[in-house]
């Protein structure tokens, strides 16, 4: 454990009759009303000497003193694993990840991820929950995800996050011809049978996906997909339950389909493409510190602008 900073307040009369965490929340409000709450919890928030808890209500006037601590992750170790850094500054840090890399140590991967990378790089982040992580990528998907560098920028961002304001625009391959765009507005929850899967489920948590096609060809379709919310698995189970999974997706993908009469070259990228044509190719959002309005891109990776490439030629083929 970290001391950060040690804060002091007087409780001005406005906030009479207010619960000491909706109080604090307001009297320091680079920390999230979560943290806040933890810190009183373990007795590192006195007002006027007593230790309180979260629910209890003040008068006003009551002297407040809170020492904000960080807990490291000591499993969580720095590992020196190359990062793609497309933008950093003191508050946050843009990484393009590439296809295959976990982001989260857990079993199975409990090193040699994105975190143990990030470690090495900034080892502040030590102090600062998941490692400053604000959203994740699957595995097997590539492209561009924000990192807060401290506590005050992960409250703004995950704030961001929550009111739908933070801009996370992806490219795909799915398989099958999608005559327009279309928004899928269907909840998402934890799969009935397989929990490891996710599916559309009628109690699941709400999910809304919209699609806009880039190009057509014999078989399948490159979109464009822009995400109100960030469910577990999202573009692919919503691309799936319209029956337009994305190709190489070995969870929802379904069997593998050949368009009739394609050539050795397609069913040869076909086969081998064996995870989800997905990547978050635009990333928007507002800076914690300045408040101004940034936005990064990431080209399309390798993998990606050779199936298109296929695709293009096969659909010469037979025009």
């Amino acid at each position: 454990m970290t001391l950060l900073e040690h804060f002091t307040a007087v409780v001005p009369d406005d906030l009479a009759g207010q619960r000491l965490d909706q109080a604090l929340a307001q009297l320091f409000p680079d920390f999230s009303r979560a943290r806040l709450q933890q810190w009183i919890k373990a007795g590192q928030v006195t007002v006027d000497g007593q230790q309180r808890k979260p629910k209890d209500k003040l008068l006003g006037g009551e002297q407040i003193e809170l020492a904000a601590t960080s807990e490291e992750e000591v499993s969580w170790q720095a590992q020196p694993i190359p990062l793609n850094v497309v933008y950093e500054d003191e508050a946050l840090l843009v990484i393009n990840k590439p296809a295959g890399l976990v982001v989260h140590p857990a079993t199975g991967n409990p090193d040699g991820t994105l975190v143990n990378a990030l470690l090495n790089h900034a080892p502040e982040l030590s102090e600062v929950p998941r490692a400053g992580i604000i959203h994740r990528l699957d595995k097997d998907t590539s492209g561009l995800l924000v990192v807060a560098r401290t506590l005050k920028s992960q409250k703004v961002l995950v704030e961001q996050l929550q009111a739908r304001e933070m801009k996370r625009e992806y490219q795909a391959v799915v398989c099958g011809v999608l005559t327009a765009g279309g928004t899928v507005d269907e909840p998402i929850g934890r799969h009935p049978v397989d929990r490891k899967r996710m599916a559309v489920v009628y109690n699941g948590k709400e999910a809304i996906t919209h699609y806009r096609v880039i190009e057509r060809f014999r078989a399948h379709t490159h979109i464009r997909v822009n995400l109100e919310t960030g469910r577990t698995h999202q573009i692919r189970v919503h691309m799936a339950h319209l029956r337009y999974p994305l190709v190489g997706d070995q969870v929802y993908g379904g069997r593998l389909r050949l368009p009739p009469g394609c050539g050795e070259a397609l069913q040869t990228m076909l086969r081998q493409f064996k995870r989800q044509a997905l990547h978050a190719a635009r990333l928007g959002l507002v800076h914690p510190g300045s408040g101004e309005e940034m936005s990064w891109e990431a080209a399309l990776p390798d993998d990606m602008l050779a199936l298109l490439r296929v695709l293009a030629e096969d659909a010469a083929a037979h025009e």
